[in-house]
């Protein structure tokens, strides 16, 4: 199953350190029957664009919980085994658990913002919180964010993203 892992520029230094995206349980987003429910499509594309999308939500409140770091939202698109993913219930459309952590050999791609995004995903990480209890003033500011579409990168560029 591809799940998508919400993470930050300074989370991607331990998981080039450790070879793994940890500790378990990791959160993360998948193509469910939740998120199929939510987007009211079955196109496959729109789906892990969807999952992409709230990973990268997700993203914005790690970054808040980090303060001072790079403000660049992160998603790690990842391989894993059916059997070790279970619904996160309450966690929104989509919302996993990997139940052990991810080998960096398991993980596929790594979508980041770009530096001219940094402005917008500063203000979004600030708002993060009040956007999740509706507060629509902090939800123009992630939608601001999230006009920036994440970069694809090879999991062999990690050295030079977190460089």
């Amino acid at each position: 199953m591809r799940v998508y892992v919400p993470s930050t520029p300074t989370a991607l230094a331990a998981v080039r350190r450790d070879a793994a995206v940890a500790p378990a349980p990791v959160s993360a987003y998948a193509v469910t029957a939740e998120l199929r429910d939510w987007c009211g499509t079955e196109d496959a594309e729109e789906l892990e664009y969807a999952a992409t999308v709230l990973a990268g939500r997700m993203s914005l409140a790690l970054l808040a919980q980090e303060g001072d770091g790079r403000p660049r939202r992160v998603v790690l698109a990842a391989e894993v085994p059916d059997t070790i993913v279970s619904a996160a219930p309450g966690l929104g459309p989509g919302a996993v658990l990997v139940d052990g952590t991810i080998p960096l050999k398991r993980v596929a791609a790594i979508h980041m913002d770009a530096e001219d995004a940094e402005p917008a995903v500063r203000a979004a990480s600030a708002a993060a919180a009040a956007a999740q209890d509706g507060d629509a003033a902090a939800e123009a500011l992630v939608e601001a964010a999230e006009e920036h579409e994440l970069m694809w990168y090879a999991t062999q560029e990690l050295g030079d993203l977190i460089g």
